[in-house]
């Protein structure tokens, strides 16, 4: 770091009639440099961060210049630890696993991991790795599998079969369970959790010495080949080379459906279009704090923090700058949830989407304001119990019906909305693509569940995202007016079941309805007698939500 000189100060100064834009020229050109970042970037990840993680930066460490200009390098998240943290961890039943990747694209912490290796290829590397050890061969082995998909399939096309390997990194998992969720709810069952002791039978090791073996050898190994990655198959974007750019380590609590969110639009956009090709303004909120806990960084991508209610109006100064520099092909996408974007930012959203400009928004909507203690917001459901919504005598919940963002958007003509959840994979991910393809603004609603705020446990984001959608709680569709000019030919609901009817139908035949997903959480728990009886708030709700199934059924054309 460099200071100016008492003779510098006059050749910094504005001249009285320059133009502000030849100022600014002249200051490139003769400013000392104040900070140099690269050597802050490597000085940072030698002694701030391991600071941190011993627990002694505030009586060790000197004030930081770059928090002063709020810089936290990228990716400095990858070595937190949260391995202590729970006393249970995802295990592999591999004979079971059919490759389909949904557990790593659930994972909210970047710390499940799929790979697939040519199967000679791994056999080279298990057996140099193990250097003897059959009992530690086998214990690599363990983790692959022969599937159909990257076995079977590549074998046909005349290529070595691929086995397919699932690794969890024990300092990121943080013990939600989600993964295994996701596999059970599939039928496929190959994943457990399994308690953390301090000595296994079989080798006398700890289980996380044997996680944290397992995975510096995951690490040793190459990508996956292309060959082996099916751009048909979606869930496949999270076996490629750039796909991690959100790299776990995050302050989010466990299970966050934030942030599954936010990994998996990260993935989608770098994979398919570079490591260098977006850049995020967040608005304060949960996604800008747990990404953000000094001096951890969880994102490989570049992104500057806004206030609450302005990130769009952020985003349309940086494209306009990025455009000037000659760099419009680089996307920027602003995060916000529903204060940021259905309440106090709502106004910045919709100039921003009037405005054509090629911003992308991704609408992590808890229907709450998760971050400041569980208040109501506009996206908060009729009935729903919250810190400014209470369950009293005089009021039963939020007396107000939900906002429905999506829709009041598509009222803005030319822009790309969707409305979906990360637990609709191929929904999610293609919804992320089109936004990312579409010539102007694109807005994606996602439902992201929360844990403390909707009342449910830690491993049911993707579970009780799928009954969101089920019970018409909260519609997929997406709108895209590429598709032709009337409102039927831009929407569809193509991803909800039954879609020509009112609800959809359980195995047994009963309808899922509003009211069978609001008994399955904790803030509805109170419309319910303990008879099971609804309330009247509560039974509003439900004909609330179908008649919002009714007007979507309407745009789109089939009723």
């Amino acid at each position: 770091m460099t200071d100016a000189k008492p003779s510098d100060i006059a050749v910094l100064g504005k001249v009285p009639g320059e133009l502000k834009e030849a100022h600014s020229d002249r200051l490139a050109t003769v400013a000392p440099e104040i900070l140099d970042i690269h050597a802050y970037v490597e000085d940072f990840g030698r002694s701030v961060v391991p600071a941190y993680r011993k627990g002694i930066a505030d009586r060790e460490l000197p004030a930081d210049a770059g928090l002063a200009r709020s810089i936290i390098p990228p990716g400095t998240a990858a070595v937190r630890d949260f391995s202590h943290l729970a006393p249970t961890i995802p295990e592999l039943i591999a004979e079971k696993c059919v490759g389909c990747m949904a557990c790593v694209s659930a994972c909210p912490d970047s710390a499940i991991f799929g790979i697939v290796t040519p199967a000679p290829e791994l056999a080279t590397r298990i057996e140099t790795a193990a250097a003897g050890d059959a009992t530690r061969a086998a214990a690599l082995q363990s983790h692959f599998v022969d599937t159909q998909k990257y076995g079977e399939l590549p074998a046909r096309k005349g290529l070595d079969r691929g086995a397919f390997g699932i690794f969890v990194d024990p300092a990121h998992c943080k013990g939600c369970g989600e993964c295994v969720d996701v596999c059970v709810e599939m039928g496929h069952d190959a994943l457990f959790m399994t308690e953390k002791i301090d000595s296994e039978p079989a080798t006398g090791a700890s289980t996380l010495e044997r996680f944290d073996q397992d995975i510096a050898f995951y690490r040793t190994l190459p990508p996956t080949p292309a060959v082996y990655r099916n751009e048909k198959a979606l869930a496949d974007l999270m076996l490629g080379e750039h796909a991690f750019g959100y790299v776990g380590g995050a302050g989010s609590c466990a299970g966050c459906g934030e942030a599954t969110a936010v990994r998996m639009l990260v993935a989608a956009t770098r994979q398919v279009h570079g490591p260098n090709s977006m850049g995020i303004v967040a608005a304060t909120g949960c996604n800008s704090v747990f990404g953000s806990t000094y001096p951890f960084n969880p994102y490989l991508v570049p992104w500057t923090n806004s206030l609450f209610e302005n990130a769009p109006a952020v985003a349309m100064g940086i494209r306009s700058s990025w455009d000037a520099a000659g760099h419009p092909e680089r996307r920027l996408w602003a995060f916000g949830g529903d204060g940021a974007m259905y309440d106090i930012g709502f106004q910045a959203l919709s100039r921003m989407v009037a405005s054509g400009a090629d911003i992308k928004v991704l609408v992590l909507d808890t229907q709450v304001y998760s971050n400041t203690g569980g208040q109501a917001s506009t996206a908060t459901f009729g009935g729903q119990v919250t810190k400014l919504s209470a369950y009293g005598k005089a009021l039963h919940g939020r007396p107000e019906r939900r906002k429905e963002l999506a829709k009041i958007l598509m009222a803005h003509g030319e822009v790309y909305v969707a409305q979906t959840t990360p637990a609709h994979l191929n929904h999610f991910y293609r919804a992320v693509m089109e936004a990312n393809e579409y010539p102007g603004p694109a807005v994606i609603v996602a439902y992201t569940a929360c844990m403390p705020e909707h009342g449910i446990p830690d491993d049911a984001a993707t579970r009780q995202a799928k009954f969101a959608v089920d019970s018409r709680a909260f519609p997929l569709f997406t709108y895209d007016p590429r598709r032709g000019e009337s409102m039927a030919e831009r929407l569809s609901l193509q991803g909800n079941p039954a879609t020509k009817d009112d609800w959809a139908k359980a195995p047994d035949g009963s309808a899922i309805d509003f009211l069978s997903f609001a008994r399955s959480e904790g803030r509805f728990a109170q419309h319910f007698g303990k008879d099971g009886s609804p309330t009247p708030e509560i039974l509003a709700t439900q004909d609330d939500r179908l008649a919002n199934w009714h007007s979507l059924q309407e745009l789109a054309g089939i009723r």
